[in-house]
């Protein structure tokens, strides 16, 4: 038996510390950004909830078309934790299950192949994807005040 994309140790582990950032958004500051430029911090916080399910889609099927995504609104912090935990459980679930890794996926918009991976190396892009705009949270959640709990060790606001 082929080991998978992402170890699921790993794949909890990563996935317990990001939503114990995204319990800490605060719904009533979605539309913050900390530039003009920014992605608004509850835009933020629904691209980190839905990404596990990039896992899972990625692992099931040929290709994503960025064409058909629903775009971003602003959601209640409950409602981002549900959807974070379905995404987690479908993840979890095809990296348990799904062994060709070696099997074209791509990435389209349309009709435009984007690119053509691997899936098992766009499942760990996914997952080094998720882990950078975790980081960018954490500096949002910093910039609104909120206490940041451990990720990989302690943080001013938490200790060992």
């Amino acid at each position: 038996m082929t080991a998978p994309a992402i170890p699921l140790q790993e794949f909890d582990q990563e996935m317990a510390s990001t939503r114990k950032l995204l319990e800490r958004v605060p719904t009533e500051q979605g539309a913050w950004k900390p530039h003009e430029k920014s992605f608004p911090l509850g835009h933020l916080a629904q691209l980190v909830a839905s990404m596990p399910g990039w896992i899972a889609s990625s692992l099931r099927q040929s290709h994503i078309d960025l064409a058909q995504s629903g775009g971003y609104s602003f959601e209640p912090t409950e409602t981002l934790l549900s959807e974070f935990d379905k995404n987690v459980r479908q993840g979890r679930e095809a990296l348990a299950s799904v062994r060709d890794l070696e099997a074209p996926w791509s990435l389209k918009h349309g009709a435009q192949v984007l690119f053509t991976m691997p899936r098992g190396e766009v499942v760990r892009q996914h997952l080094n994807h998720l882990i950078h705009h975790r980081g960018q949270l954490t500096v949002y959640l910093r910039l609104v005040d909120v206490p940041l709990p451990q990720i990989y060790g302690p943080t001013a606001d938490e200790k060992w």
